[in-house]
Formats: C-alpha cells, structure tokens, sequence
C-alpha cells in the first residue's frame, strides 16, 4: 500500500484529507508542523508528501529544501494559499513537483496525487536509453540524469518528465492540455499554469538566456516545443 504523509496544521483539512485519501486506498499520516514533518520523513520516507508552506515553526519551504538536501526524491505536493506566486515559484524552485492552491477541489487534488504517484514509479520506455543532446544539454532518459556543458543539472522529477514528454515529439508543437495529460494525467477540465511554470524553470536551468531561448520554444496560441 502507497503511504502519503501530510503535513498540514489546519486540523479540519488534515482530517478532511486524511479520511478521503484513506478511502481511495493509500495509508496516511498526519504530522501538525514542520519540524515533525521533517522528521517522518527522514525516518521513513514516504511515497508522497503533501506539504503545506504556512506551518508553525519550521515552515514548508524549509522542510522541502532540508529534504532535498539530503537527495530524498520523494515527490512533493505543495499547498499554498491564493495570491501567493512567488511562494510557489520558489516551492517549484527548491524542488516541489506540484503545488495545489487552497482553496482546492477534492477532485482536482486527488488526481494530482495519482498523477504524481504514477510518474514517480518511472514509467519506462517510451524514450530510448541512448543520451539526448541538444546545444550544451545532454540527456540520459535510463538513467534520468541530465547535464549541461558537462555538469550535472538538478531538475525536480516533473521537470524531467516534461522535458523528456517534449523531447518524444522530436520538435514537434506539444499543446498544454497533452503535456498536463501526460506528464500530471490532468482530466480535459483541470485548468492549471503548472505547464507553464514548469517550461520556465526548464529555460532557467537549462537555456543560456531564458528570456530568449533557443531550444525550449513557444508555439503562439498553441503550446510549446524543443527545437534541438
């Protein structure tokens, strides 16, 4: 059985989330503020976290940044509440691979969750083992490592995926409602800018301008391609 921990100190929502997650299958904890939060998980990591970035304490954005610096790789959901942009950008930047803003569907929630759970398992084969190159980027999809003019570039386990979704289209336009699809198993309803979010953190890391990029390219009114 997939565990999920939630670290969240709303005592209703953690509740709330608790009860339906149980009942689509997973086991959860709960932890009530950062620092315990922190210390689940590196007692025993967890398949997902669901993390809330306003906690007493140790916020969220310092738990998920001592949990990548420990190289954990557990994927991470982040709730935040609405308005705060540059909280989820920096979320994004430490490494969170989604974020949900409160207040948020229960559907919509539990679909990022599977999604989540589902890319995390390492879908395999759909990109050849062979490395990638394109400019001064290099990636190995068996290994899922990439770097760039030789040196290693630490892309969230998302950012790996939307890149590898595009590199499959061999420069072909990939619209966002495919990419949520396929990248976050989004439903046709599920309005979101985590495409786009994502794309500019790819350009940051990987673009020698990302204001101007060269290889990560938008498709006016239709999506986005990599141009090797």
């Amino acid at each position: 059985m997939r565990r999920i921990l939630i670290v969240e100190d709303n005592v209703d929502l953690a509740f709330g989330l608790r009860n339906n997650l149980e009942l689509e299958g997973y086991e959860v904890d709960v932890c009530a503020d950062g620092t315990s939060g922190l210390e689940s998980v590196r007692a025993s990591e967890p398949d997902l976290l669901i993390l809330d970035l306003m906690l007493p304490g140790m916020d969220g954005l310092r738990v998920l940044k001592e949990i990548r610096k420990a190289d954990s790789k557990v994927p991470v959901l982040i709730l935040t509440a609405r308005g705060e942009e540059s909280d989820k950008v920096m979320g994004l930047r430490l490494g969170a691979d989604d974020y949900v803003t409160k207040p948020f569907g229960l559907l919509e929630l539990l679909a990022r969750v599977e999604a989540l759970l589902r890319r995390s398992e390492e879908a395999a084969g759909a990109v050849s083992g062979a490395v990638i190159r394109f400019g001064a980027v290099e990636v190995s999809p068996a290994t899922r490592t990439v770097t760039r003019g030789g040196h290693p570039v630490d892309l969230s386990p998302k950012e790996l995926d939307l890149l590898l979704a595009l590199l499959r289209r061999e420069g072909a336009v990939a619209s966002r409602l495919e990419l949520l699809e396929e990248v976050w198993g989004y439903a046709s309803g599920v309005v979101s800018r985590t495409v786009d979010t994502h794309i500019a953190e790819l350009r940051r890391k990987l673009e020698d301008d990302p204001a101007g990029p060269r290889h990560l390219l938008t498709a006016r009114k239709a999506g986005y391609r990599l141009e090797r």
